[in-house]
């Protein structure tokens, strides 16, 4: 497939990075067709990473089964650190190099090779302080500053035709 092609349809093209911490319009139209409960949710555990990251790289993914953000050092996906994966009735805060973290409160989900997960279900999960230690692990693992502020720079990668999940 092409540049710009994706199974199902042609991808939007990527967005003009912008920087500041605020959530982006585009993000909060991505998450206007979940319930309001959810997507306060997935803005919640936003804050949260932005908390302990402080100045990164959010690339914003408008996919067939879910709205994906990924957190990183660069634009490169390569470099993420953790994501936010936004689903019908969850959100999951996911580890790209989970596998390698430390979990003794047992948050972690997953099997794969790499990356591991944390189910949030509700905003009491987010208060759990094995949750930011999470974070703080997987920041200093990525050789990551972290909880420095500074401005986000967020960046819409890719917007999917099809979904299998709410879209208006």
């Amino acid at each position: 497939m092409g540049a710009g092609k994706r199974a199902g349809g042609t991808l939007k093209a990527e967005s003009k990075a912008r920087r500041s911490s605020t959530a982006p319009a585009e993000l909060l139209a991505m998450l206007r067709p979940y319930d309001a409960a959810v997507a306060e949710l997935a803005l919640a555990v936003r804050r949260l990473v932005l908390a302990e990251l402080g100045a990164c790289h959010e690339n914003i993914y408008d996919a067939y089964n879910a709205v994906a953000v990924s957190y990183g050092t660069s634009p490169k996906l390569s470099d993420g650190i953790c994501h936010v994966a936004v689903y019908t009735k969850y959100v999951n805060l996911g580890f790209h190099h989970g596998a390698a973290l430390e979990d003794p409160a047992g948050l972690l989900r997953g099997s794969g090779k790499s990356i591991r997960h944390v189910r949030i279900e509700a905003a009491a999960d987010l208060r759990r302080p094995e949750l930011r230690a999470l974070l703080r692990h997987a920041v200093a693992r990525a050789g990551a500053v972290g909880a420095k502020r500074g401005a986000v720079t967020s960046t819409v990668k890719a917007v999917y035709p099809r979904k299998r999940r709410p879209s208006e």
